[in-house]
């Protein structure tokens, strides 16, 4: 848990998890919607995996990169819990 609240504390892993979202996308695809460098954005997704948010699948010469649905889900239920 700690892992995943850690990678959620950055506003540019926050806004990768958005674009996952709508649609698997590669790491040049992602890199595209920032202005930092490619390897900033390889470290953001490497916590990102690290934290079990999102999936890496090689697919040709590409990674694609998913969303890991089940471990918002669990993060969730946690939330709830602590408000009862």
């Amino acid at each position: 848990m700690n892992s995943l609240i850690k990678a959620l504390n950055d506003e540019t892993r926050r806004q990768i998890v958005d674009l996952l979202k709508k649609e698997d996308m590669n790491a040049g695809e992602i890199a595209a919607h920032f202005n930092i460098s490619k390897p900033s954005i390889s470290h953001h997704l490497d916590i990102l995996k690290q934290a079990d948010l999102i999936t890496s699948e090689k697919k040709g010469q590409f990674v694609e990169y998913s969303l890991n649905t089940s471990i918002l889900e669990d993060l969730l239920t946690w939330i709830i819990h602590l408000k009862k």
